[in-house]
């Protein structure tokens, strides 16, 4: 009897271990007499960020369903045919209830899993935040409209503490939250938006359960923290190679090898504030080359007519490599660019001393640096 027992057990565990899990559940319901027959859209993003369908549903008496099996929480969102905009919602194993009118996708209700629980406790508050917002922006445009230049002036002024009171929401909601996937996607934002100094960022990060910490956007921020940290200034920069514009390869080293002082510079042809900035880089390149000072400009560029046409427009005499490749380009993932311009100004030793001078502060440091 005791040996039946025991192979009935066994064969009990071996079935729960080899059963798959119980997967997800999505049911939505539409208010407002939606017609039978309209397609919603299951979506999320891909690597580069762009929207991709995972599945289609069809609505029945207001009615549609999604099913499967998600690895991790992950946002993705519900499109409706024919009907602008799109509902946010944390796929996740477990059932899911939505609901929302045909007409108002944006204050659409969540609810059935932990992570949907906590994402609509997010989104009560940070709607309420976004009427603000838009509420002072639309009070601008008619003081601006009314030539009211004193009301102008004290709207901007409010507005501004209002983004820093909208920063520490979304700051205290990480830190109270550290269980939710919505905080791993805010502290994302906070550092790709460098609204927080870095150690902030890393203490917030360090804060979150080793679940959020193994999501996929988990994962990338810890490994832009660990590439930010080989860019701080005090270290090393890494080395990097690519093709000039004459389609040889030109690494780092080499322009740091014959240089007392390099600057790193990102930029692009089509990027406004570069273009701005480069006679101001020119005119130090001017002064102090002859002292030693060398730059390499790393384009984010996509089409080497509009790289090599911007490099001729604006006098850019010095050193050129790109790939091509946007923000893709594995120069600008190594060294954390998100938002460019960008530079990174190099000792003798290849050793970061700043970063991101512009304007006088660069000529200021070149010089203090140089003489």
């Amino acid at each position: 009897m005791k040996k039946i027992l025991a192979i009935a057990l066994g064969i009990l565990f071996l079935a729960a271990c080899n059963s798959d899990p119980k997967g997800y559940t999505l049911n939505g319901t539409i208010n407002g007499e939606p017609e039978n027959g309209i397609k919603v859209f299951l979506k999320t993003t891909d690597t580069l960020n762009q929207l991709v369908e995972v599945d289609t549903a069809i609505v029945e008496n207001g009615k549609f369903i999604f099913t499967g099996n998600q690895i991790e929480p992950k946002l993705h969102y519900i499109f409706m045919e024919s009907n602008r905009g799109n509902i946010p919602v944390v796929l996740e194993n477990g059932t899911i209830e939505m609901e929302f009118q045909k007409d108002s996708l944006n204050y659409a209700k969540l609810k059935g899993t932990e992570q949907n629980e906590l994402f609509m406790d997010f989104l009560d508050e940070s709607r309420k935040l976004s009427e603000r917002a838009m509420s002072m922006q639309n009070d601008m445009r008619d003081a601006a409209q009314k030539m009211d230049t004193a009301t102008v002036s004290s709207l901007r002024e409010e507005f501004m503490e209002f983004q820093e009171e909208a920063k520490n929401f979304n700051v205290n909601y990480a830190k109270e939250n550290p269980n939710a996937l919505i905080s791993v996607l805010i502290i994302g934002n906070l550092m790709a938006s460098k609204a927080l100094p870095l150690d902030e960022v890393k203490a917030l990060f360090e804060a979150l359960t080793p679940e959020m910490k193994a999501t996929e956007p988990g994962k990338k921020i810890k490994e832009q923290l660990d590439t930010m940290k080989s860019t701080e200034i005090g270290s090393t920069a890494p080395d990097f190679s690519a093709p000039t514009p004459t389609g040889d390869l030109l690494a780092l080293s080499q322009v740091t090898d014959k240089s007392k002082l390099t600057l790193v510079d990102f930029w692009a042809a089509w990027c406004r504030p570069c273009r701005a900035e480069n006679p101001n880089i020119v005119s130090v390149y001017e002064k102090y080359k002859d002292k030693g000072f060398n730059i390499i400009g790393v384009s984010l560029d996509t089409r080497a007519e509009d790289w090599t046409g911007a490099i001729e427009a604006d006098g850019l005499a010095w050193n050129h490599i790109s790939n091509l490749q946007r923000f893709q380009d594995p120069i600008a993932r190594l060294y954390n660019i998100n938002a460019i311009p960008a530079a990174f100004l190099l000792d003798e030793n290849g050793v970061i001393v700043a970063k991101d001078l512009r304007g006088p502060a660069l000529e200021q440091k070149v010089a203090e640096l140089l003489n």
